[in-house]
Formats: structure tokens, C-alpha cells, sequence
């Protein structure tokens, strides 16, 4: 509900690793109340829809749908605002992320009740791609270790540089500090 706020609002929504999604309730019971959505279907012609997605991005998809009055031009441009996606494809793995403290499961669940993972669920009902994601996001954070690694020898370069450089430029940052800038 706070990603349909957001985007109804004019903002333009990514969400990331939709297949470690929490959702309330076990396993088991999310697996039968979607085995009893997939059996919704038109009567005569079922390729009319209503369509079930397997894929973990487009169960969120369709879920962020039902939030936005998506029949209306401000529904589909909202809708036009959010991509879903599992795993944290390339383009987005260099950017810095954020969380939305609010959806988080600590805060919305009460610490003993039951919840599932969206790709179990998924994978539980069809969908395919779950080891071949595990490998993927498995190299992909093996990548972004290295490249904290070196950041953060980037960093402690940086503060010894100026701690060597602090006499030499006190004279310069008081001068600054005169001036407005801290």
C-alpha cells in the first residue's frame, strides 16, 4: 500500500528481489488460497483472462495493481511508474537503494506469526528460474563484497591523507570555516 501511495503520488517505484518478499500467513495456506486463484478463469474462452503470473515480480506486480485504480489514465500512469523485478538486475545494482522501513516484516508482523517467501510460494506453484536467480544474485554479491573492499580502503586512504595534511591545512580550513563552509 505505501509503493501504491507513491506512485499515485507521481513517484517512480523500483522494487527489487521481489522473491524475498515476505508475505503474511504459512506456506501452506498461501499455496492453497493461490491454488484456488488459479482455478478463476473465464468459463468459455480462458485465454481471456483473469492471467496468473508464477513469476515472484509479477505476483507483486499484480498485487500493487489491485491497490491503484489502474482502469483510470492516473491508475495507468502509475502503474507505467513501477517495475518489479527479481533479483537486482544490472542497471540498478550500481545505485544506491533504499528501504521502506514501514513495509518492513519486523514491523508489521507480530514475531509469532507464520509467514512465506514470495520465490518459495512461487517456485511452489510453477515458477522455474529459482536456482538459476540463486546463481545469478550469488555472483552478483560476491562482486559487490569486492567492491566494499575497495571502497573502504579507498576511504581510510582518504583519512590518513588528511590527517598527514591537518597542520598543513589549518590555516586554510579556519579560513574557510570564516567564510561559511564547514
Amino acid at each position: 500500500s505505501i509503493v501504491a501511495k507513491e506512485l499515485l503520488s507521481g513517484q517512480k517505484v523500483v522494487i527489487f528481489q521481489c522473491d524475498e518478499v515476505c508475505i503474511s500467513g504459512s506456506l501452506v495456506r498461501n499455496k492453497v488460497k493461490y491454488a484456488q486463484f488459479r482455478r478463476k478463469r473465464m468459463n468459455t474462452n480462458p485465454n481471456r483472462g483473469p492471467f496468473h503470473y508464477k513469476s515472484p515480480a509479477r505476483m507483486v506486480w499484480r498485487t500493487i495493481r489491485g491497490m491503484v485504480h489502474q482502469k483510470t489514465k492516473r491508475g495507468q500512469d502509475a502503474l507505467s511508474r513501477l517495475a518489479t523485478f527479481e533479483g537486482i538486475p544490472a542497471p540498478y545494482d550500481k545505485m544506491k537503494r533504499k528501504v521502506v522501513p514501514a513495509a518492513l516484516r519486523q514491523i508489521r508482523l507480530k514475531p509469532h506469526r507464520d509467514y512465506c517467501v514470495m520465490g518459495d510460494l512461487a517456485d511452489a506453484v510453477g515458477w522455474k528460474h529459482k536456482e538459476l536467480l540463486g546463481r545469478l544474485e550469488g555472483k552478483r554479491k560476491v562482486e559487490a563484497d569486492e567492491w566494499f573492499a575497495k571502497k573502504k580502503k579507498r576511504v581510510e586512504l582518504v583519512k590518513k591523507a588528511e590527517e598527514s595534511a591537518k597542520g598543513d591545512l589549518e590555516k586554510v580550513n579556519a579560513i574557510l570555516a570564516n567564510a561559511g563552509y564547514d
